[in-house]
């Protein structure tokens, strides 16, 4: 069989992709495939004008939905029919997609540059209630959840909405791909593109020894992920209600052809049908090394991938490799304490990947993670050191309980590490020679509440870091801290909160920072931040 390259990803501080302007484009889940989470080019928010004297709201765009997905950006895009613009796009749970002008909501730019709606009740087709999947962790609906992704170079955007259609008596749940045009909104490709899926194993939902894909119990958390016209697309659950297992899926970005699917956990033999095992990382999408290798961590779920013949993954962290029509296991990792983890509701994939730029030392190639229990591992992408029930010896480094649970991923700068932990302040950690110091060198004096936060960083390369992140309890706040110092916090929306004031927080938020502009989603709109 053919081998896909799943993706061909530079870790260096300028691997994002530029318009002619020189101006940076979002075009994915913390900025890069490696999801370092950084802005490498950030000239204008500098240590000195982020505060409340001069940098603040500028304006808001009211949306019809909950903002779970990151904004994304496009510079320099010239509409159908409306001229060139900055673009954000936002998504919602209620099925659309926006638009917007990125710097001005005057005049023209008032409403939408354009939207896509893919709900449309009069037609009986809506997103899918929060009770028809018996789960309030999203409510009232559930429509998109994972960010999309762009491809600049064919003007697309590639988005997962699910739905419920009623017609008469008959109900019918959907999950769809849409690739949409980025210059007007329109469907591409002859989309969209129900998915559909099953594999051999005997876990639930089941059909004749098969399992198979539920588009309502299947819930797409995860950002989506895009290079090499390859497009990657995870599941998990809602509230953990089973029936339900982790799906990984590739389709075509030029066609929409599904190129492959795989399971992490489809065979439990006696042991029970709920598999489980999903991917959610708290809504980052999987990372992608040099060699096109996926990197996805697995939720509370059954293992067995130690014995022979095992398929089941739970709670583990995966490389793939990508063989038309299957992905295929080409190392993994698996907590000496995976059986506690499963038990106790502690997943391990609750957190995102972080490939680490090459490091000095005997292991150049690094991830770091972490789950619920809040323990730092350091993983040797080449060397991932499978399962060892004795202890985790066998990988680079693990620092226990070093951080509060994590429900998002940490972010890169400068050589150091940003780790958001639940009920927890924001700590650096220090990489030095290729491992962790094992205590934090700097942290902040706000504790950032449950489910803690997402960090992104902007500097101009090396100079101006600074650390955003969000606390979403209530209104969401948005804070600024030296990159350096994080005992430093040059603003956040409550020192001028008539100004400032945001709207409901939205677990796992996380905020873009582009071109002088922060991009906040909440649960009613998009909140444009930048120089007064």
């Amino acid at each position: 069989m053919r081998r896909i390259t799943l993706a061909t990803v530079a870790l260096s501080v300028f691997s994002y992709i530029t318009a002619a302007s020189g101006q940076v484009a979002v075009t994915t889940y913390h900025n890069d495939n490696s999801r370092s989470g950084t802005n490498f080019k950030e000239t204008i928010l500098t240590h000195a004008n982020v505060n409340s004297t001069t940098f603040g709201k500028l304006f808001t765009y009211t949306v019809d939905g909950q903002v779970y997905a990151q904004p994304l950006y496009m510079p320099g895009l010239a509409i159908t029919g409306k001229g060139t613009h900055n673009v954000v796009f936002v998504a919602t749970e209620n099925d659309s997609v926006y638009a917007f002008d990125a710097d001005s909501n005057t005049g023209a730019n008032a409403t939408p540059l354009w939207q896509a709606a893919f709900a449309n009740p009069a037609k009986g087709i809506t997103p899918v209630p929060a009770s028809d999947v018996s789960c309030e962790n999203i409510t009232p609906q559930i429509g998109i959840t994972g960010t999309p992704v762009i491809d600049q170079a064919n003007h697309t955007l590639y988005v997962v909405a699910k739905t419920k259609e009623t017609s008469g008596a008959t109900v019918q749940y959907y999950q769809r791909l849409h690739a949409l045009d980025i210059t007007s909104g329109a469907e591409k490709f002859g989309g969209p593109f129900p998915i559909q899926a099953s594999v051999a194993g005997n876990c639930a939902p089941n059909q004749n020894g098969r399992v198979i894909f539920s588009p309502l119990r299947q819930h797409q958390r995860a950002g989506l992920v895009l290079h090499n016209d390859i497009l990657a697309v995870m599941w998990a659950s809602n509230c953990d209600n089973n029936p339900y297992t982790g799906w990984a899926m590739a389709f075509s970005a030029s066609t929409g052809e599904q190129l492959a699917v795989f399971n992490d956990a489809p065979d439990m033999g006696v042991v029970s049908y709920e598999c489980r095992a999903g991917i959610w990382q708290g809504g980052a999408a999987p990372a992608v090394d040099t060699d096109g290798n996926l990197f996805v961590a697995t939720g509370n779920g059954y293992f067995n991938a130690n014995n022979a013949g095992g398929l089941d993954y739970g709670d583990t962290i995966l490389k793939l490799t990508l063989t038309k029509p299957a992905f295929t296991i080409a190392d993994y990792f698996t907590p000496y304490n995976q059986d506690t983890l499963d038990d106790e509701d502690l997943d391990l994939g609750s957190g995102g990947l972080l490939l680490l730029p090459d490091q000095p030392g005997p292991y150049p190639h690094l991830l770091a993670q972490a789950g619920k229990e809040g323990t730092i591992y350091l993983i040797d992408r080449d060397n991932m050191g499978k399962y060892n029930s004795a202890g985790d010896t066998q990988i680079v480094q693990e620092l226990p309980n070093a951080v509060g649970g994590m429900w998002g991923t940490c972010a890169t700068f400068s050589g150091n590490v940003y780790w958001g932990g639940s009920n927890d302040s924001l700590k650096a950690f220090t990489l030095t020679n290729g491992l962790f110091a094992t205590s934090p060198t700097s942290k902040t004096s706000h504790v950032f509440s449950a489910p803690g936060t997402t960090p992104s960083v902007s500097a101009n390369g090396n100079a101006n870091g600074i650390v955003w992140t969000m606390d979403v309890s209530g209104n969401a706040v948005l804070h600024a801290y030296n990159a350096g110092n994080l005992t430093q916090e040059l603003y956040n929306t409550t020192q001028n909160a008539t100004r400032d004031q945001l709207g409901p927080g939205i677990k796992f938020s996380t905020p873009t920072i582009v071109n002088g502009k922060v991009y906040v989603g909440t649960s009613s709109s998009l909140a444009v931040l930048g120089l007064l």
